[in-house]
């Protein structure tokens, strides 16, 4: 197989929405350092003016991007918490998905933290494939010809193969 073709993670990204509840913030920030071991975690703010009630640049959530083996490694972990099945609607056009974990006690070797309470997580999934720098470079940047890009029934087939995951439809 062309090395060029080959699919890869780019980014997972884990997400707590809080509605802005200051308390549920700190308490998902600490949940997001416990489950992926990093100190830094991003609390993520409102842009617009009255989202939902919620004036602009308050904090409505927490954050955190994980990449490489933690990114893969985590992923496993993840799968297992919902059984090693997605639906074929997590899957966009662009190959990347995104799945929810009701409750973080879910994830394997994650134990009931009372001082955390119950919180679920959003794991968003990236795609790439040698070649997609051309996108985000600085100096001629440029568009993934069509044929570069990744297909829905692609990204299915790649996370069936390397994660033993079964699609639903």
């Amino acid at each position: 197989m062309n090395p060029m073709r080959e699919i890869r993670i780019e980014k997972v990204v884990l997400n707590i929405g809080c509605g802005g509840d200051l308390q549920k913030i700190e308490r998902a920030e600490k949940l997001l350092k416990k489950i992926t071991g990093r100190e830094k975690v991003l609390i993520t703010k409102s842009r617009k003016r009255s989202t939902f009630g919620i004036a602009k640049g308050k904090p409505i959530g927490v954050k955190v991007t994980l990449r490489k083996k933690d990114a893969e490694e985590f992923l496993k972990r993840a799968f297992s918490a919902i059984d090693n099945r997605l639906k074929a609607s997590f899957f966009d056009e662009e190959g990347n998905f995104s799945f929810g974990i009701k409750e973080y006690i879910d994830l394997p070797g994650i134990k009931y933290d009372p001082s955390i309470g119950m919180l679920g997580l959003d794991v968003c999934v990236t795609l790439e494939r040698p070649g997609f720098r051309i996108k985000r470079r600085k100096i001629q940047r440029r568009k993934i010809p069509k044929e570069h890009r990744i297909s829905k029934e692609e990204a299915m087939e790649w996370v069936k193969k390397k994660f033993g995951v079964e699609i639903e439809p």
